[in-house]
């Protein structure tokens, strides 16, 4: 998330009525996760675990619940709950804002564009020329559409991500200030499910194709000419290469890549990274040869085992 325009630390510290250590002027431009920061942005980071991959990283302020040593050229923020504060801004930068109508009058709609009975469209939304958006379809705020894009009935941009903090008292949400990007030519199912990205984007590459009942997480980048089918879950903070074909139902997990044209073969669980060209099956997935070998052989354990009983 890009801030208006740049704040100073102080008065990022002011904000969440915090320590700060730095120069009160140091400039901050926006927040974001550890995955996508950029010279400008505020990390957060609640556990030592993580302390030097915060501090390390490209962000330049660090929301840190520890007084410790600042690294040259950042600032830090010092708070009891980062979780917590990194919330606030979320609220204070992108607060949520209601619908007052069916179509958002500050909705960009191009020239062209096809919208059927019952559709929503948010705040801040842009839906470029030539796109057909069938019945029922939800685009929350700030989701941006590219030119030549369909939309099937039910399908949802924009959710919320599924990120939550576990607590005694129960779980708390981190906000979602993030958005979705879907590039020229895309084709989107019915009753698909697109999550925002919490400060940053969930991206669909131009020329993607998405079947039926596909639902795709949190600031998850899909690149160009994919096509994945039906019953397909991926997590967050994926990231696919170019011309990847995704076969029905099979489910990804978070925080891992995917080269450029894998093919993973129906219900495969991909729990690991996957190399460039592959062809990959199975729970856990993996070369597709190797794991129809291993299931040969495994139907052949019953007469191993009466083998070896008559012996």
């Amino acid at each position: 998330m890009k801030f208006p325009q740049p704040y100073t630390l102080k008065q990022i510290a002011d904000i969440l009525q915090i320590e700060f250590v730095g120069e009160s002027d140091f400039l901050v431009t926006g927040c974001n996760e550890i995955h996508r920061v950029v010279a400008g942005d505020i990390v957060f980071v609640d556990h030592p675990k993580y302390y030097d991959k915060a501090l390390e990283s490209a962000a330049t302020t660090i929301l840190i619940n520890k007084k410790v040593a600042c690294p040259k050229g950042k600032g830090l923020l010092i708070s009891e709950d980062p979780f917590n504060d990194f919330n606030k801004l979320a609220n204070f930068f992108k607060p949520f804002e209601s619908a007052s109508h069916q179509i958002s009058p500050t909705a960009k709609i191009g020239e062209n564009v096809i919208i059927q009975p019952g559709v929503f469209i948010g705040n801040h939304v842009s839906i470029g020329a030539n796109s057909i958006i069938h019945g029922n379809v939800s685009i929350y705020d700030n989701c941006h559409i590219g030119q030549n894009v369909t939309i099937h009935a039910n399908t949802v941009l924009g959710a919320d991500a599924f990120y939550y903090k576990n607590r005694p008292t129960g779980f708390d949400k981190l906000l979602s200030s993030g958005s979705v990007i879907i590039e020229d030519n895309v084709d989107l199912g019915a009753s698909c499910t697109i999550d925002r990205g919490v400060s940053d984007v969930t991206l669909i590459k131009e020329g993607t194709k998405i079947d039926n009942q596909v639902h795709i997480g949190h600031d998850t980048i899909i690149g160009k000419k994919c096509l994945i089918a039906s019953q397909v879950g991926i997590a967050g903070c994926v990231i696919i290469g170019n011309e990847v074909t995704i076969w029905g139902q099979a489910g990804i997990t978070s925080g891992i890549s995917i080269g450029d044209k894998a093919v993973i073969s129906a219900k495969s669980g991909v729990s690991k990274s996957l190399k460039t060209g592959g062809h990959y099956f199975g729970i856990p997935a993996g070369d597709f040869r190797s794991k129809y070998k291993e299931i040969a052989a495994i139907r052949q354990i019953p007469d191993i085992i009466e083998k070896v009983k008559k012996l």
